[in-house]
C-alpha cells in the first residue's frame, strides 16, 4: 500500500516548501510599478544635475591632471582627447615634489582648524550672551549678523584700511596709546611679542578675519538649538546646587554636541577650500599661502592646468578623508 503526500494548498514551491515568513512570492502590482516609475522620474532631474555639475567636472579634472597641458591648449582640449594622449602621474609628482608642498599643506590645515575653532567659540559666546532677554537684544542680534551678510570684498577692504601701516586707525591708536612702531599686519610675516615670542603676524590676522566674518553662521545655529533646550533642566540643576559651569558642562554642552559637530565639519571644509579671504587680504604673501592659492598660482601664474588639477584632486582627497571620519563617528554616535 502506498501513500502519497500532497503539498499543502497554495504552496508554490516543490516539496511543499513555503517562502520565508510563510508568505507567497508576489509580483509588484501595476499600481506599485507605476509609483516606482514615477519616483524615478522625480529623481531624474536631481540625477542629471549631479551628473552635469559634479560627476562630469570631476572626470574632466582627472583627465586634465593626467596630461601635460599648457593653459592656452585648454581651448582645444576635448573630453575624449585622453584616448590619444600620453597619460601619467607626472603632474602629481611635480606638485608634491615642491619644497614648500608639505609646509603649504600644514599651513592649510592650521588655517582651517584654527579658523573653525575660533568661529565656533565666538558663535557659542554670542549665543550664550543672547540667550536671556535684555533691552535692545533684537538690535544686538541684528548687529551680530553684519560680518556674515557684509560682502567679502567690502569686509576685506575695511580690514585692510583699519590695519594699514600708513593710514590705519589701529596703528594710529597703537602709536598714541602704547607707543609701538607701525605694524604691517598683512605684509609682515612675523613679529616678536614680549612673553609670547615670535608670532606669524599676517597668518594670524587672516585667521582672525576668517573667525570674525563667519562666527555669525555658528551663532545662528547654536542660538536656535539653545532655544530648544527645556528650561526645566536648568531649573532642576539650579535646585540641585549646580554652578553655571556645571550647568554648561552637563546640560548645555550635551544639547549642543550634535550641532557643534555639524558646524565644525562644514566650517572646516569651507575653510580648507577658502581662497577669497586670503587672496583679498594678502594675495598669498607673507606666509599665508594655502593650497587654494597654490592651485591658482599653478593655473594662472605658471599656466599649468595639469598641475593645478592634480593639486585640486589632492585637496579633494583630503576632504574625502575628513568626511569619512565624520560619517563613521556619527554612525557610532547614533548607535550608542
Amino acid at each position: 500500500m502506498t501513500t502519497t503526500t500532497q503539498a499543502p494548498p497554495g504552496s508554490g514551491r516543490p516539496g511543499g516548501a513555503t517562502p520565508r515568513g510563510g508568505r507567497r512570492d508576489r509580483k509588484p502590482s501595476p499600481s506599485r510599478r507605476r509609483e516606482a516609475r514615477f519616483a524615478y522620474l522625480l529623481l531624474l532631474p536631481a540625477i542629471l544635475a549631479t551628473a552635469v555639475l559634479v560627476v562630469l567636472p570631476v572626470l574632466w579634472n582627472v583627465t586634465i591632471s593626467l596630461q601635460s597641458l599648457r593653459l592656452i591648449e585648454l581651448r582645444n582640449f576635448t573630453p575624449f582627447g585622453f584616448l590619444q594622449a600620453e597619460l601619467g602621474f607626472d603632474n602629481f609628482r611635480l606638485v608634491t615634489g615642491q619644497r614648500e608642498f608639505w609646509s603649504t599643506v600644514g599651513r592649510t590645515v592650521v588655517y582651517a582648524l584654527a579658523g573653525t575653532v575660533l568661529s565656533l567659540l565666538l558663535g557659542l559666546w554670542a549665543a550664550l550672551a543672547m540667550r536671556r532677554p535684555f533691552r535692545g537684544r533684537t538690535a544686538v542680534k541684528a548687529l551680530l549678523l553684519v560680518p556674515y551678510v557684509l560682502p567679502v570684498v567690502a569686509a576685506a577692504f575695511v580690514w585692510r584700511t583699519m590695519l594699514s601701516p600708513q593710514y590705519g586707525i589701529v596703528n594710529a591708536w597703537g602709536q598714541d596709546w602704547f607707543g609701538w612702531t607701525r605694524v604691517d599686519f598683512f605684509g609682515q610675516q612675523s613679529i616678536d611679542l614680549p612673553l609670547v615670542g615670535t608670532v606669524p603676524l599676517a597668518f594670524s590676522t587672516v585667521i582672525a578675519f576668517e573667525a570674525w566674518r563667519y562666527f555669525p553662521f555658528a551663532f545662528i545655529f547654536i542660538y536656535a538649538r539653545l532655544q530648544a533646550v527645556p528650561k526645566h533642566l536648568y531649573e532642576a540643576a539650579t535646585i540641585d546646587g549646580a554652578t553655571i559651569s556645571q550647568q554648561f558642562r552637563h546640560v548645555t554642552f550635551p544639547a549642543l554636541r550634535g550641532v557643534l559637530a555639524v558646524l565644525f565639519l562644514l566650517r572646516f571644509i569651507w575653510n580648507f577650500n577658502d581662497f577669497t579671504n586670503i587672496y583679498l587680504l594678502t594675495g598669498g604673501g607673507a606666509g599665508t599661502r594655502v593650497i587654494s592659492i597654490e592651485i591658482y598660482e599653478w593655473l594662472i601664474g605658471r599656466s599649468n592646468p595639469g598641475a593645478a588639477a592634480a593639486l585640486s584632486l589632492i585637496l579633494a582627497a583630503v576632504m574625502l578623508v575628513v568626511l569619512t571620519v565624520y560619517v563613521r563617528w556619527q554612525a557610532r554616535r547614533d548607535q550608542t
